[in-house]
């Protein structure tokens, strides 16, 4: 809705995302205008205001309130959230003739606009306005999945959390935008009604610069929902650290930008129906690093077995190096050197000696790959950590909303 009251003779015409153009406003009449005390001049048309780009009743939050100056130049425009206090910043052309907002405008909230154009005559005409933004349902606020980060391994998975549901995933993936120097090109995948992840076909390459953005703010996403405040991030990825682990030969080896320089025994979840708690194999598939913790205690309150309970325990651990989830690491367990290297009785994590649960901790960080083969356990899901690398390059691709 738009509410006008004009001095001088003037034109109002407001804009709205639809791309339909409405005038709301018409000329008054020269006697109406002199009623009102406008100075003129015989034979010099006043100048006009319009307010553009043309539209329906409602403005969309992500256009600009443009103030445009025919048959003169503006003197003044001054634009205000009276439910804020707030101004609205704005740039005037060089020849004073066009004003386009710069500051975000807000949903549901209504601007008080005030132009005055000077004729040429130098006669000053002023018009009032009053534009309304769109109010929609609901508004879908993304997060990042992953923090920006100026460190990160090749096994970097990227991606963005909503507040609400997308029912319009393609058009809302069309605002999302991934560079990478250098180019690997990639695909979205849609975890969720909410969620969506990003990857290439393969690792990034080490020393790559990976940008994601979002124009999703002010777009129409489905059900009368639209687009919160965009998010943006930058992440550097470092040389290629990667450990393939595997539960047959009961080893651990770490690969620098592709060199094998670490050998470790390694003792991986148990595979038995061992009392009192049954099998714990390690999750088989690509696991990257999530996070790392020096000493923390596990409690196996942690997933359901508590104090009182056969098989609860609760130990403190050191270097730990998390991979999934669902509690798996890599780290220190002095308790079962004895079979390191010869048999899995884990619950589920890859124990180590002091020496090596430490070399790994010191040189394992986030986004670094550890693969996991021959465990005896199922593959690492997708919301269990970063369980992307485990999707076939065929089935990520249609899992994208764009190209499914």
């Amino acid at each position: 809705m738009i509410r006008i009251a004009g001095l001088g003779l003037v034109a109002l015409v407001l804009a709205a995302c639809s791309g339909q153009s409405e005038t709301v406003g018409a000329a008054l009449p020269v006697g109406v205008a002199e009623a009102a005390g406008t100075a003129t001049t015989p034979g010099v048309p006043a100048a006009t205001v319009a307010f553009l780009p043309a539209g329906g009743e409602q403005l969309s939050p992500k256009d600009p309130i443009v103030v445009k100056a025919s048959g003169g130049t503006l003197q003044a425009v001054a634009v205000t959230n009276p439910q804020t206090g707030n101004g609205v910043k704005g740039d005037l052309s060089p020849d004073k003739t066009t004003w386009t907002s710069k500051d975000r405008l807000r949903y549901g909230s209504t601007y008080q606009v005030v132009a005055t154009a000077v004729n040429q005559a130098g006669a000053a005409s002023e018009q009032r306005a009053e534009v309304h933004t769109l109010k929609p349902s609901g508004v879908a606020t993304p997060a990042l999945f992953q923090p920006a980060s100026s460190d990160v391994g090749v096994g970097l998975i990227i991606g963005l959390k909503f507040d609400h549901d997308i029912t319009d995933k393609a058009t809302a993936e069309k605002s999302f935008k991934v560079t990478s120097s250098p180019d690997q090109g990639g695909s979205w995948y849609w975890v969720s009604k909410r969620e969506a992840h990003f990857r290439p076909k393969d690792y990034w390459k080490a020393g790559s610069t990976v940008k994601l953005e979002t124009t999703t703010f002010g777009m129409p996403i489905g059900g009368e929902v639209y687009g919160g405040q965009d998010v943006s991030a930058t992440y550097k990825v470092h040389d290629s650290w990667i450990a393939k682990a595997d539960g047959t030969t009961h080893q651990i080896k770490a690969f620098h930008n592709g060199q094998l320089v670490k050998t470790a025994p390694t003792s991986m979840g148990k595979t038995a129906d061992t009392p009192p708690r049954g099998p714990t194999p390690t999750f088989n598939g690509t696991h990257t690093v999530l996070g790392k913790e020096e000493h923390k205690i596990m409690d196996s309150c942690t997933y359901g077995v508590c104090e009182g309970d056969p098989g609860y325990y609760s130990a403190p651990e050191n270097w730990n190096v998390r991979i999934s989830n669902d509690g798996e690491y890599l780290h220190e367990n002095l308790k079962t050197v004895g079979v390191q290297g010869s048999a899995n009785v884990s619950n589920g994590c890859l124990n180590m000696n002091t020496e090596n649960a430490k070399w790994f901790f010191d040189n394992f960080n986030v986004g670094d790959v550890v693969e996991v083969t021959n465990s005896g356990g199922p593959q690492l899901t997708i919301n269990n950590g970063h369980g992307d690398w485990a999707i076939s390059w065929t089935a990520w691709q249609a899992g994208s909303a764009l190209h499914g």
